[in-house]
């Protein structure tokens, strides 16, 4: 999605170019913070509200999802130093996030935040002014319309024209963002599956009810016996987890391929840790293999489909090969963890 809607109120050429030359994540989400701070009917905006907000909504693609932003950005480490000092969880929302970081009293924190301000707020305006940034923030002082905001030291004020545009258009806008962050991002984690699916942190995880109920219910009734590929305890069928042997952090589906029962105490343990392939794989295709020799041709079409995504003659015998399914699962776990996903001790 690359197409801004068109006003006769503000310079289009300069805003469809504002991600021309960039070599980190900050325009990006320098520009999202603006957005969602007009969203609150902000026209003066203090610039911390803007770097927290950049950090806020870079943190679950880089703390979750463990995407690399690149060598020359550093928001990455920045969000290392405010995950100690701010004592912020995984687990907490954005708007919670932001105010952790807008209330962090540590001097060195304050500090590193207005690192983003040595060249971010002045480069932004690149389309519409030329030159140093102390000429930039002057030709933006006496600018009323042409330019999106006028630079001060401390924040930046939204010229009316802009106010109102960003505001008639914000979801278009935050697509455009979105988009254009996705092919950078992209293009830094080239073998990393789904970059666009990573960018925001999910409203709610699908529940995997469907696979539990039609699949591997089914199949721990028929195999009562049957063991976890982790603790070696035998599974209950009232009091098993569900786990993605390459974590969802990674993939981000719930495909019937990557999935295993598990003991449910070690799966809470787990989170996103890799398993150790040549402890834990070959039971893992142990327990794949034999559910798809139990259902046979009655394995439900949905499941048969998936299998069938990763393994294109799945069909022809309805079998996959010890090679084979090692062959999938290896580079993704090697990827993984060159993304900085740790092994299970």
């Amino acid at each position: 999605m690359n197409q801004l809607p068109f006003s006769a109120n503000i310079n289009n050429s300069a805003l469809a170019s504002v991600f021309n030359y960039t070599s980190a994540t900050y325009k990006f989400y320098w520009f999202l913070g603006i957005v969602e701070e007009v969203e609150k009917g902000k026209k003066q905006i203090q610039k911390q509200d803007i770097f927290a907000r950049m950090l806020a909504n870079a943190w679950y693609p880089i703390e979750y999802y463990r995407l690399s932003f690149g060598s020359q950005d550093k928001i990455e480490e920045l969000i290392q130093d405010f995950k100690t000092s701010a004592l912020i969880q995984l687990s907490d929302s954005k708007e919670k996030i932001i105010k952790k970081l807008m209330l962090s009293e540590q001097k060195s924190s304050e500090t590193k935040l207005f690192h983003l301000d040595k060249n971010v707020p002045h480069k932004f305006l690149s389309p519409w002014f030329k030159g140093s940034k102390k000429s930039v923030y002057e030709a933006s002082k006496n600018d009323f319309q042409n330019a999106m905001y006028r630079l001060f030291k401390n924040e930046i004020s939204i010229n009316n024209n802009w106010f109102d545009y960003i505001q008639l258009n914000a979801k278009i806008i935050k697509d455009f963002i979105y988009w254009n962050l996705a092919l950078f991002v992209q293009a830094r984690n080239p073998s990393t599956p789904n970059v666009l699916n990573k960018l925001i942190k999910p409203a709610k995880r699908n529940p995997l009810t469907k696979q539990r109920q039609q699949f591997w219910n089914v199949y721990l009734e028929q195999k009562p016996n049957t063991r976890c590929i982790f603790t070696n305890e035998v599974l209950e069928i009232d009091n098993y987890h569900l786990d993605h042997f390459v974590p969802y952090s990674f993939v981000t589906h719930d495909l019937i391929w990557n999935l295993v029962p598990i003991n449910a105490n070690f799966n809470s343990s787990k989170n996103n840790k890799l398993p150790l392939l040549d402890k834990h794989f070959q039971s893992f295709y142990a327990i794949q293999k034999d559910a798809i020799q139990l259902f046979g041709k009655s394995m439900p079409k949905s499941f048969k489909e998936e299998y069938v995504f990763m393994f294109p003659r799945f069909m022809e015998n309805q079998n996959i090969s010890f090679d084979t399914y090692k062959d999938v699962i290896v580079p993704l776990i090697t990827v993984a963890h060159n993304n900085g996903f740790e092994f299970l001790e």
